[in-house]
């Protein structure tokens, strides 16, 4: 069976801020896949343990007062998540995350951050991964616009109900994944090892040509980490 037509487990954390490494988990979601259709969902509240920024709070919708009153301890929801991916990883299921390099980046820096194992021991993998970002950029080059996960929908005609909320982004994430190995015959074909390791390379090539981009815009800051599935100060997946 073709790997979008088997088991696929969406992942998606919604967040303190845009940083990786300085964020904190708010909501967290795990969302089972087959044929499109979620089959079992888990979802997380977390307590920061420090202030959620209004602006965004506007996005996702959880406030500092919710958070504190509703979320859990934040080192008891890193634990499970983690291990929640393990198991799908050991299981050799794919796990499906939109911009994998900032949410498994963010998870791991959590688990440091409460002295928690890492999500993937030294000389492990963190995988099998599915990128649709990735997928898409390297299999749609030249389409201008947008590449945010709102735009991809659009474009594979994948309906979102409630974009920035963990576990509709999370099935939007697998459903556009699904949607572009339909599209695209050499993703759909791959096997899942392979694709996997197809992903590192048109992430590469995309930082590298991103990187290209900014030295020629000026940028003082044109340097653009080019670790996938994990940012490269992490163990590499």
């Amino acid at each position: 069976m073709a790997w979008h037509e088997d088991l696929l487990v969406g992942f998606d954390l919604e967040t303190t801020g845009t940083d990786p490494r300085q964020a904190r988990i708010v909501t967290a979601a795990v969302t089972e896949v087959k044929g499109g259709e979620p089959v079992r969902h888990r979802a997380w509240l977390a307590n920061p343990g420090v202030p959620i920024p209004a602006e965004t709070t506007a996005i996702h919708g959880v406030s500092t007062a919710r958070a504190a009153a509703e979320g859990r301890p934040a080192p008891e929801v890193v634990a499970e998540i983690a291990d929640a991916l393990r198991g799908y990883w050991a299981a050799s299921v794919p796990v499906v995350v939109y911009n994998a390099p900032f949410d498994l980046t963010l998870l791991d820096e959590e688990l440091r951050r409460y002295a928690l194992p890492p999500l993937v021991a030294p000389g492990g993998l963190a995988g099998p991964v599915v990128d649709p970002l990735v997928m898409d950029r390297a299999l749609d080059k030249y389409r201008r616009g947008k590449r945010t996960l709102e735009a991809a929908c659009a474009v594979y005609g994948v309906r979102l109900d409630g974009a920035h909320d963990a576990g509709a982004d999370a099935l939007a994430a697998v459903r556009v994944a699904r949607a572009v190995a339909a599209r695209y015959p050499q993703a759909a074909e791959a096997e899942i090892w392979d694709l996997h390791a197809s992903q590192r390379g048109w992430y590469l090539a995309w930082a590298e040509d991103f990187a290209d981009w900014l030295r020629k815009k000026g940028s003082a800051d044109a340097e653009v980490d080019t670790g996938w599935p994990l940012r490269l100060t992490q163990p590499l997946g």
